[in-house]
């Protein structure tokens, strides 16, 4: 799977006539996955962004801990400033980190898109998503956030499978075992946002495809199979008159 993947970004950048490939790094499971197989194939054409913005300081050290490990060069970008100027645009009042909606908390993510967008366009990079199949059979994403990319190299594999893969990158044991979280607010985790552990979430995706649910929480499948008509519109293109 690490060649056939890897082989496959070749391609995407080579076909692109792009010279390398830009990431956001935040310290999570995937971000750091995505990181490696950029470095393998192409180590010296690769750049991580780490982008705080009101975040928990334990992510950016993470960060950090996955770039010193594969050597991937990083540039920190600190958001906080933009989005705080940005929300006093947008409301006419200053941001107060009491004040937290999904209206606001999608500002992050969009702001990452364009730091991303801003380098890669500078140095002729593809920007890279870090976006697992678990994650779009739900919809969880920010569109023109971290939806907002070029290429996606996890796009078939299952949270569960992404994190087979990281042990066999040796990825560090401890990003694989962090809750994963998008960072959108303190304490925010993806499995409490979507009501859902991804374990339960990978077992239902594979009972849908293979058509096998018996055994499996009607309540919960159910569940899945709504979020999955919902956020259809974040899976294509923006249809066209």
């Amino acid at each position: 799977m690490i060649n056939k993947i890897t082989a496959w970004i070749k391609k995407q950048v080579k076909e692109a006539g792009a010279e390398g490939c830009v990431f956001g790094l935040s310290g999570g499971l995937d971000s750091s996955v995505v990181a490696a197989l950029c470095k393998k194939v192409l180590p010296d054409n690769v750049l991580g962004l780490l982008m705080p913005c009101y975040s928990n300081e334990r992510d950016l050290k993470d960060a950090n801990l996955v770039a010193n490990k594969l050597a991937v060069p990083t540039k920190i970008v600190d958001l906080q400033q933009p989005f705080n100027e940005l929300f006093a645009q947008l409301e006419g009042q200053p941001y107060d980190s009491k004040q937290m909606n999904l209206a606001i908390a999608n500002l992050k993510p969009r702001l990452r898109m364009i730091s991303l967008y801003y380098q890669a366009n500078k140095l002729n990079y593809l920007v890279v998503g870090t976006g697992n199949k678990s994650e779009a059979v739900m919809g969880y994403c920010t569109k023109y956030g971290d939806a907002g990319v070029d290429i996606l190299p996890l796009a078939s594999l299952l949270k569960t499978e992404v994190r087979e893969l990281a042990k066999k990158l040796n990825i560090p044991q401890k990003i694989i075992d962090k809750h994963p979280s998008a960072g959108l607010w303190p304490g925010q985790t993806d499995e409490a946002e979507m009501a859902i552990t991804y374990a339960d979430l990978d077992k239902i995706i594979i009972g849908i495809e293979k058509n096998m649910l018996k055994g499996l929480d009607p309540a919960l499948v159910k569940k899945v199979k709504d979020k999955m008509a919902q956020n259809q519109h974040k899976r294509n293109m923006p249809p066209c008159c």
